[in-house]
């Protein structure tokens, strides 16, 4: 029988039952009792030991009464005096003989995935423990949770590609957030000291293994901390939630290529590459320009925004292989150069550092080297996992950088960050010497749970229509 005849056969003998009066949704069973409650009070039974209709199919919900028990076969059972329906499954569920493969299915139809598969339940588990054990570590550090607006009116605290909706009462264009940034540096700035937000974050960008259009981020601000603190902040609590999901250990074994490899032309599979990781601090930490040059084996001019250091960087991408989409500003290829060239190396936890000021248009300007700021990236098996640095304060230099993003805005790249006068405002009311940090924690889980695609750590991925063609968004 197919999965449609089956449907039918279903429906037709859930509309008979209904029709001969039984109750087949009802509205409430009394559940005294939990399987792994049920295997540890008699999971001791002997063999054939035990304690003192309907026709029912894979994937129906019952209540039952009875008295636990094992069978001839030593199997813990239930020996039912009574058995109620409490809702049946009208559809064939995968058996372990024909299991769901396809993944698109198990994307668009998580909660047979959920019923079937161990793996994906326990992944979920994992990813709700480890955003609670990250807010247990942020408010034992003194941190205020706090939320602020998913729509604005300016699209500003990164440099992404926005979604755009229309407000009809106010009659504005609206911006699904980027990111939470702007909002809580004002919290600092009204005497908040110490804030913190988990929650979505939305950019109209392209999908893959790493990227989703919306996906969970953890950001903070804390008065009176520099880059320095964030780092030795971001050791102590990753190795805390490493060890909380491994039991005490500081390490992972992670599988870069999957835990399983298959050949395309004979089908064979094959264990993927193992990669142990290690969490224990200090984390080693690069400086961008100079290591990129190490790298290159150049010196790279002085001034990364002018004519000459484009036209260098410009003829270093063409010579080292490195792509880079029009328009390619100095910022932009200087991006492509490093995550080709360096961050494809950062296997164990590395803090990537000093980033050039064009790249960070809210980071502080370093306080010794010219022309570099106070920002760090963390880089784990080649994958950003947070973006952190000591805060731009100055409300006139946060306006020049806001005028340098623009203009690169105006050359075509529509991830530059948008001027925002409000908080250029705000600024002038007084922002202590702060730092602030954002974690991607899809990313974490992916890390954590080993899984190489981030649809694996979302309950509902984004997904074109059903019948549109391929699942991705």
């Amino acid at each position: 029988m197919d999965p449609s005849q089956y449907l039918a056969s279903r429906k037709r003998a859930v509309a008979a039952a209904a029709a001969a009066g039984r109750v087949l949704y009802p509205h409430k069973f009394t559940a005294t009792t939990t399987l792994p409650e049920m295997i540890g009070a008699y999971g001791g039974l002997a063999k054939g030991e035990r304690r003192d209709g309907d026709t029912l199919r894979r994937g129906d919900l019952i209540g039952v009464t009875g008295v636990p028990g094992k069978t001839r076969n030593g199997e813990l059972s239930i020996f039912p005096g009574t058995l109620t329906l409490l809702s049946p499954c009208l559809h064939m569920l995968p058996s372990a003989r024909f299991p769901l493969k396809d993944s698109e299915t198990r994307y668009r139809q998580r909660y047979v995935d959920l019923i079937l598969s161990q793996r994906s339940r326990s992944t979920f588990v994992t990813r709700s423990r480890v955003i609670a054990g990250l807010r247990r570590f942020m408010d034992d550090a003194g941190f205020l949770e706090v939320e602020t607006p998913m729509m604005t009116s300016v699209p500003g605290g990164a440099t992404a590609k926005p979604f755009i909706t229309h407000h009809n009462d106010l009659n504005v264009r609206m911006y699904m957030r980027v990111a939470p940034e702007l909002y809580l540096k004002q919290l600092v700035v009204g005497g908040l000291d110490r804030v913190y937000e988990i929650g979505r974050n939305f950019r109209n960008e392209g999908v893959d293994l790493t990227h989703n259009p919306e996906f969970t981020a953890c950001e903070f601000y804390a008065a009176y901390w520099d880059y320095n603190d964030l780092m030795s902040f971001t050791e102590r609590l990753l190795d805390t939630l490493v060890r909380s999901v491994t039991g005490g250990s500081p390490k992972i074994v992670y599988h870069p290529d999957g835990e399983w490899v298959v050949d395309p032309a004979t089908g064979e599979r094959t264990p993927g590459r193992a990669v142990e990781i290690d969490f224990t601090p200090p984390y080693p930490r690069l400086s961008m320009v100079s290591t990129l040059e190490g790298k290159l084996g150049v010196t790279l001019p002085a001034d990364l925004g002018s004519a000459e250091a484009v036209a260098a960087l410009d003829a270093l991408c063409v010579k080292h292989g490195v792509e880079c989409a029009p328009p390619r500003t100095a910022a932009r290829l200087l991006d492509k150069l490093v995550g080709d060239l360096i961050e494809v190396d950062c296997v164990q936890p590395t803090f990537l550092c000093d980033h050039p000021v064009l790249m960070s248009p809210l980071a502080k300007g370093h306080r010794s080297r010219p022309g570099l700021t106070e920002r760090f990236e963390l880089f784990v098996n080649g994958r950003e996992l947070a973006n952190a640095y000591t805060e731009l304060n100055d409300p006139a230099v946060q306006r020049s950088r806001f005028r340098l993003a623009a203009a690169d805005g105006d050359a075509g790249d529509e991830e530059a960050m948008v001027h925002d006068e409000a908080f250029c405002t705000a600024l002038e009311y007084g922002l202590p010497p702060t730092a602030g940090w954002g974690l991607g924690i899809d990313r974490l889980i992916m890390l954590l749970t080993d899984h190489i695609s981030i649809k694996e750590v979302l309950l509902f991925p984004a997904l074109k229509p059903a019948g549109s063609g391929s699942g991705a968004a």
